[in-house]
């Protein structure tokens, strides 16, 4: 159906929303970097806003993972990533990678 395997990445702040904020706009241009990269599908703050989610496909987890290793929430120590691997059954008409 696609190339890649698809992944969940699940962020929490671990960090004052004063810090997070600080980073939010390297924090998106990373993210655009994924999403030019056919990395990143879909993404999103939290509601309530104690974290973020970001839908993606990748080869293997540990090309995610090294990827993530770029996000400047990672670098800077405000967010705790939990990655959650999936196999796509079914999906919406209209919905396409």
């Amino acid at each position: 159906m696609m190339a890649g395997n698809l992944f969940v990445v699940d962020l929490t702040y671990i960090a004052d929303l004063s810090k997070i904020d600080a980073l939010l706009e390297p924090h998106r241009a990373f993210l655009k970097s994924g999403y030019d990269r056919g990395v990143f599908l879909a993404s999103g703050p939290k509601e309530p806003r104690t974290g973020g989610v970001i839908i993606a496909r990748a080869n293997t987890r540990a090309e995610l993972e090294k990827l993530i290793e770029q996000d400047p929430f990672k670098q800077e120590g405000v967010a705790e990533y939990r990655i959650t691997e999936f196999n796509l059954v079914m999906k919406a008409d209209g919905l396409s990678f």
